[in-house]
C-alpha cells in the first residue's frame, strides 16, 4: 500500500487532490491510503517517517511549505516531496530540500497524474521490497533489489542474486506476477530480468550483472520499451 500525505490550508484543494488520488488509484489498480493536514505545523506534530509521498502546498498561513519541508528533512530523508503552488518560482528552491517535483494550481488531472507517476516511480526505486522463498531446507527472506534475474529450468526457478543462486519450485509466470511492480521484465521465455542490473544491450543480447542473456525476437520490442522507460528516457 502507498501512503500519501496531502498538506494544504484550502479545503477545496484538499478535496480536489483526494479525488484525483482516488481516480489515479482506480486507473493504476494500486491501493493508496491518504491522510490530510490543514497546515505544515499539523503535519509536523508528532511526525514520524510513515509516508511514501507528501504533497505539500507552499503558500500556507501558519507554516509555509518550504519551512515545513526543511523540518521534515531533519527527521525523514527518504519521503518523496512534491510541492503544490500557484507560482512556479516558489518551487524552484525545492532542490534545497530534495523535492522531486511541483504541481501548479489550478490543478488538472492529467498534469497531476504525470507528477504522481514520477513520485511513485521514485518510491519504487528506493523501497527494497522482500519476497519469501520456500527452499528445501527452510524459508529465505530475499530483498527484491538484490535479485539480478530469475531463470526457469524444468519447472524450477533459479533466483540469481547478489548472495548467490537460490532454487525453488515454481513458474516464471508466477514470479513475474510477484515481481511485476519491481521493474522485472522478460527478455525471453526463460528469463525475467531486473532492469536495475542491465548494463548493456548488444544486438539480441542483454548484459545483466555481467551475465549475457538472449533477447528473443518476440520479447525485444516490449523489453526495450520497458528499459527505456525505466532509465527515464521515455517521452
Amino acid at each position: 500500500m502507498l501512503k500519501i500525505a496531502v498538506v494544504d490550508d484550502e479545503k477545496v484543494y484538499i478535496d480536489q487532490i483526494q479525488e484525483y488520488i482516488r481516480q489515479y488509484s482506480a486507473e493504476k489498480k494500486r491501493e493508496i491510503q491518504t491522510e490530510t493536514f490543514c497546515d505544515g505545523s499539523a503535519l509536523l506534530e508528532n511526525y514520524s517517517p510513515r509516508f511514501d509521498i507528501i504533497l505539500l502546498d507552499i503558500e500556507m498561513g501558519k507554516l509555509n511549505g518550504m519551512e515545513t519541508a526543511r523540518e521534515i528533512r531533519k527527521k525523514d530523508q527518504d519521503v518523496v516531496l512534491v510541492f503544490i503552488t500557484n507560482m512556479a518560482q516558489y518551487a524552484i528552491n525545492g532542490y534545497d530540500v530534495g523535492a522531486l517535483d511541483y504541481v501548479l494550481k489550478p490543478i488538472n488531472y492529467y498534469t497531476f497524474s504525470v507528477r504522481l507517476d514520477r513520485a511513485v516511480s521514485r518510491v519504487k526505486k528506493r523501497q527494497p521490497e522482500e519476497i519469501l522463498l520456500n527452499l528445501p531446507d527452510g524459508i529465505k527472506r530475499l530483498k527484491v533489489d538484490r535479485i539480478h534475474y530469475v531463470e526457469v529450468q524444468n519447472r524450477m526457478l533459479h533466483y540469481h542474486t547478489e548472495d548467490g543462486v537460490f532454487v525453488v519450485r515454481g513458474t516464471l509466470q508466477g514470479a513475474e506476477e510477484t515481481l511485476k511492480e519491481s521493474h522485472f521484465v522478460r527478455c525471453n521465455h526463460w528469463y525475467l530480468v531486473n532492469l536495475q542490473y542491465v548494463s548493456e544491450i548488444r544486438r539480441n543480447i542483454v548484459i545483466v550483472a555481467g551475465d549475457e542473456l538472449e533477447i528473443s525476437r518476440r520479447n525485444k520490442t516490449a523489453f526495450l520499451s520497458e528499459l527505456t522507460d525505466y532509465m527515464g528516457m521515455g517521452t
